[in-house]
């Protein structure tokens, strides 16, 4: 029988302050959230098969797609599953710093995952079927309860078992891909490759009835959210997070400088290095079109490499500048990442109604690097608004609502 792993104190459990790197990391990658999601609103447009991006780009659009594909797409929900799953032990010391018992503390957790569950069907029916929250509401729900007591040896074996089979999947796949066109001439599938055609996760988008659209959305949002889970790599990106968590490297990233330097450089090398290779098949200098599914798997893969390496840039910046009161744009970026639920679904309430084809339907007017901006002064707004809330001491409206549905009034919540 396993020994349950100990709940070790937090490092600055007796400190007054929050840990900077999450909320830091958090703030920033919204950004990348909102980036990586905008393409998926152009829905007046074709899409390749290697991303959501419109095909055929040229000029400045596939100027914004190169840089896209090379450093945010697939790299932005690693970095937030990991986050995700820190916060999950942090949220299980907390508890035990507090004097609550194992069995009350898990009980909150699962309790909190089962509501971030719902969080994420309504988010979905009423706005976007790409939610994430459900998703890993639903992953911190099944790993919190196999997991959360486990010897640290027993989690990273496991993470290293789902990695290699991912790998080996991808590799798997990139193979096929790159046999096929020499034994199938390309066309003899009949896929669709340009033209007027609207994939499938553009529906919800492309659909001018509220109605249809939300029950669009709903259904692509189960289909979206166990593919997340079966593709291992939020369940991995979750695992490793337990694992740092329990050493406290984002709390005192300055006691793990090595670490984090090493994650940093090897993890972004792997994801820009693999994200030119995506960038040279999206501009259609490698496969043709209809084989660009080959690098797909290996991409999500380099992608996790790229989350976490994001997560140890953002440590080694916050052991610089953790002991040092925040200025304005720290300060700022922190205020978001304290409420990070509330500024991704903030995304979704300015993007949906203001790009799909039941509201002003924009997504047929904008290109590549237009909407950019505009996902950009979406995230810049919420900056604003999450450091007014600041200001003023209070929590962003959804991780207040969150909060009362888990906690209630009691003391614990404090």
């Amino acid at each position: 029988m396993t020994t349950p792993a100990p709940v070790r104190p937090s490092p600055t459990s007796m400190s007054a302050g929050r840990a900077v790197a999450p909320d830091l990391a958090r703030g920033l990658l919204l950004l990348f959230i909102v980036l990586a999601n905008a393409p998926f609103y152009l829905w007046g447009q074709p899409s390749g098969m290697t991303s959501a991006h419109p095909s055929d780009a040229t000029g400045a659009d596939l100027v914004w797609q190169t840089i896209s594909l090379v450093a945010i797409d697939a790299r932005s929900y690693p970095m937030f599953a990991f986050l995700f799953g820190y916060g999950i032990w942090q949220l299980y010391r907390r508890q035990a710093e507090q004097g609550v018992d194992q069995v009350t503390a898990k009980r909150l957790l699962r309790k909190r995952h089962l509501w971030m569950i719902a969080f994420g069907a309504v988010h979905a029916l009423l706005f976007w079927m790409g939610d994430v929250i459900g998703a890993y509401g639903l992953a911190g729900l099944i790993l919190a309860s196999i997991f959360l007591d486990r010897r640290d040896f027993t989690i990273k074996l496991t993470a290293w078992i789902l990695a290699g089979l991912t790998a080996l999947s991808g590799i798997s796949v990139l193979a096929a891909g790159l046999v096929l066109p020499a034994v199938v001439p390309p066309g003899a599938f009949g896929i669709p490759t340009g033209g007027d055609e609207i994939d499938f996760l553009r529906f919800p988008q492309a659909e001018g009835n509220y109605l249809l659209s939300a029950l669009f959305r709903l259904g692509l949002w189960v289909g979206v959210s166990a593919f997340q889970l079966l593709g291992f790599i939020i369940p991995i990106a979750i695992l490793i997070a337990l694992v740092a968590a329990r050493a406290g490297i984002l709390e005192e990233p300055e006691k793990h400088l090595p670490l984090l330097r090493r994650t940093a450089i090897l993890g972004i090398a792997i994801a820009w290095g693999f994200g030119i290779v995506v960038a040279l098949q999206n501009a259609g200098m490698l496969l043709p079109s209809e084989y660009s599914w080959a690098w797909t798997q290996l991409n999500t893969l380099a992608g996790l490499a790229g989350g976490l390496g994001y997560i140890a840039v953002f440590a080694l910046i916050a052991a610089r500048v953790r002991t040092r009161p925040p200025g304005v744009v720290r300060g700022a970026l922190q205020a978001l990442g304290k409420r990070s639920l509330s500024g991704y679904l903030f995304q979704s309430v300015v993007f949906a109604p203001l790009m799909s084809a039941w509201g002003i339907g924009l997504g047929t007017q904008l290109s590549s690097w237009s909407i950019a901006l505009i996902a950009f002064a979406t995230w810049l707004v919420s900056v604003v608004l999450a450091a007014l809330l600041e200001r003023t001491g209070k929590r962003g409206p959804a991780e207040w609502l969150l909060r009362r549905l888990v906690y209630g009034t009691s003391p614990t919540a404090a």
